[in-house]
C-alpha cells in the first residue's frame, strides 16, 4: 500500500458521490477497505465514496457524522506511529435507529457495490448447507418482518427487492469477513432467504447479482486512550473515531464487478480469478495461529499477542504451527509458505501493536471449524503435525472451563460465543479433561465426523487439555515443541 503520511488527504474533484454502501463500520473496515478506497480515489478518481452502516452501534455513527466522517488511521510501526486522515466515508447510518435510510441508500442507482464486515455470527447462514439459520434472531425477525429488517440478510434482500421493482441493476455484494469462500456462502444465504418469501426475487438474484469472494488481512486492535492521544498529537485534531492498526495490509479480490469498482489495485489490492488458495493460506496460517495464541495466551495470562510472542518458546510453537498448517495446502504460485510464516511471526511480535488475546478469542465455535478442524482433517490422523491443532482445541476448552468456573453467573457474557448457553450446559459439573472433551466435542453440527471418529485426535486433545489444566500453558508449550 501507499506509505502513510501525517497530512490530511486532498479530496479528488469527483469524490462527492457515494458508490458503495458498507455494512459494519467497525475498526477493521475503517483500517482496511476504507483506506484502500481512499487511496484508489486519490490515484484514479471515481464516484466511490462510502455510506457506512452500523447494524447495532450508534456511538460510532454519531462520532463519524460529527466530523464529516473523516477519521484518523494510526499505523504502529516499530520506529513509531504514523497517521493518515481518511476521507472516503461520506456519511454513517445507524440501522438500529431507523433502517429506512439504509434501504433508501441500497435503492440508489449510484450505489453499485455493497461491502460487508459484520463478523461470522451476524450472517445467519449454515456453512454446511448454505441455507439460512431459521432460528438466528435476526433471520427469524426479518423473515416475518421483511419491510423492517434488522439483520444482514434481511437488509440485503430488501434492498435488492427495491431495485428489482424499480428496474435498477443490482449492486455487487462483497463479503470481507474471514469466512471460507465468503462470496459463495453469502450468495447461497441471500438466495435462500429471498426464496422463503419471494421465489421470483430469488431467481432474479441468482441470475443477476455478483458475489465476489475476498481475502482480507490487517491486524486492528481495539482503540484505546493512547490511540486518541496519538491521533491528537499527530494530526492536531481531537478524533473520537480514530483507530490504530499494523503497517501490513492485504486484500485479495475476485475481480467480478459488472458495474465497475474503484481502482483498488492502485492501493495494493490483488485482483485475481480465484481467491480460494490465498484465503486458505490466510485462514490456516495466520488466523489459525492467532487462535492458538489467543487461547494459550488466555490460559497463560498473556494479555497481548506481543507478550506471548516475546516468549521464545511460545514464538517457536507458533512457527511450528504455521509449518504444520502449510503442510495441509497445495503449493501456491508466487508464494513461499516459509517466508509467509516468517513474515507473520514478525508481525505478531511487533511491540507497537497491542492486540488483546481476549479480543481474538471471541466466537470460538464460529472460527475453529475452518481454522483448526479443517486443516487437522487434511493431515494423516497419526501425524505428529496434528499436535498443535489438538493443543489449540484443548486450549479453547480450557479457556471455556476457566471462564465458567470464574464467574458462573456471568458465564455467557464471559464466553463471548454465539453458542455460550450450550457450552455452559456441556461443562456443568465436569472438571476432568476426558469428560470436558467428550461433552464439548459433542456440540451438534460442529466438529467434523472424521475428527469425532478419530481415537488419535481424541487422545491428543485430552492429553494436552489435562496438561493445561494441571501444569499450565508454558509447560504445555514446552512439551509440544519437544514432542
Amino acid at each position: 500500500m501507499t506509505p502513510s503520511d501525517n497530512s490530511a488527504a486532498a479530496p479528488h474533484a469527483d469524490m462527492a458521490t457515494a458508490g458503495i454502501v458498507h455494512i459494519g463500520i467497525g475498526a477493521f473496515h475503517r483500517a482496511h477497505q476504507a483506506v484502500y478506497t481512499d487511496l484508489a480515489m486519490q490515484a484514479k478518481g471515481g464516484n466511490w465514496r462510502i455510506i457506512g452502516v452500523s447494524l447495532r452501534s450508534t456511538d460510532i455513527v454519531d462520532a463519524l457524522n460529527a466530523q464529516d466522517c473523516a477519521f484518523t488511521v494510526i499505523e504502529r510501526h516499530p520506529d513509531g506511529p504514523k497517521a493518515r486522515r481518511i476521507t472516503s466515508l461520506s456519511k454513517a447510518i445507524a440501522a438500529s435507529r431507523d433502517v429506512a435510510p439504509v434501504l433508501d441508500a441500497l435503492a440508489d442507482p449510484e450505489i453499485r457495490i455493497v461491502t460487508i464486515t459484520v463478523t461470522e455470527k451476524a450472517y445467519g447462514i449454515d456453512r454446511v448447507s448454505g441455507t439460512v439459520q431459521a432460528e438466528h434472531p435476526a433471520v427469524k425477525h426479518d423473515l416475518v418482518n421483511p419491510a423492517t429488517p434488522t439483520g444482514l440478510l434481511g437488509i440485503l434482500v430488501a434492498g435488492l427487492k427495491r431495485r428489482k421493482q424499480a428496474g435498477i441493476r443490482p449492486f455487487t455484494i462483497v463479503s470481507c469477513d474471514n469466512l471460507p469462500s465468503n462470496g459463495v456462502l453469502l450468495r447461497n444465504g441471500v438466495i435462500d432467504f429471498a426464496k422463503r418469501s419471494d421465489p421470483d426475487l430469488a431467481g432474479w438474484i441468482k441470475d443477476n447479482v455478483s458475489f465476489p469472494s475476498t481475502m482480507v488481512d490487517r491486524i486492528t486492535p481495539a482503540a484505546t486512550a493512547t490511540t486518541l492521544s496519538d491521533a491528537r498529537r499527530l494530526t492536531g485534531m481531537d478524533d473520537p473515531a480514530a483507530i490504530e492498526t499494523e503497517p501490513f495490509s492485504q486484500w485479495v479480490i475476485e475481480d467480478d464487478f459488472p458495474d465497475g469498482r474503484p481502482a483498488w489495485e492502485e492501493a495494493g489490492a490483488i485482483l485475481v480469478h480465484d481467491v480460494e488458495p490465498y484465503e486458505l493460506m490466510k485462514l490456516r496460517m495466520l488466523n489459525g495461529s492467532h487462535s492458538l495464541i489467543a487461547y494459550l495466551g488466555q490460559v497463560g495470562d498473556y494479555r497481548y499477542v506481543r507478550d506471548a510472542m516475546a516468549n521464545e518458546a511460545f514464538s517457536q510453537l507458533v512457527a511450528q504451527h504455521m509449518e504444520n498448517a502449510a503442510a495441509t495446502m497445495a503449493p501456491l504460485a508466487g508464494i513461499d509458505f516459509s517466508n509467509y510464516g516468517a513474515e507473520l511471526v514478525a508481525r505478531f511480535r511487533n511491540p507497537e501493536i497491542a492486540h488483546e488475546t481476549r479480543q481474538i478469542s471471541m466466537d470460538g465455535t464460529e472460527k475453529l471449524p475452518q481454522r483448526i478442524f479443517a486443516p487437522a482433517c487434511d493431515l494423516p490422523q497419526d501425524s505428529k503435525k496434528i499436535g498443535t491443532f489438538a493443543l489449540c482445541f484443548a486450549a479453547w476448552m480450557a479457556v471455556m472451563r476457566q471462564r465458567v468456573n470464574t464467574a458462573p453467573g456471568a458465564a455467557a457474557e464471559l464466553l463471548n460465543d454465539p453458542r455460550a448457553d450450550e457450552i455452559i450446559e456441556a461443562l456443568a459439573g465436569y472438571q476432568d479433561a476426558a469428560d470436558i472433551y467428550e461433552n464439548l466435542a459433542k456440540l451438534p453440527g460442529w466438529m467434523p465426523r472424521q475428527l469425532q471418529d478419530s481415537t488419535f485426535w481424541r487422545e491428543a486433545v485430552i492429553e494436552r487439555l489435562a496438561m493445561l489444566l494441571s501444569d499450565g500453558a508454558d509447560a504445555a508449550i514446552t512439551h509440544e515443541i519437544n514432542a
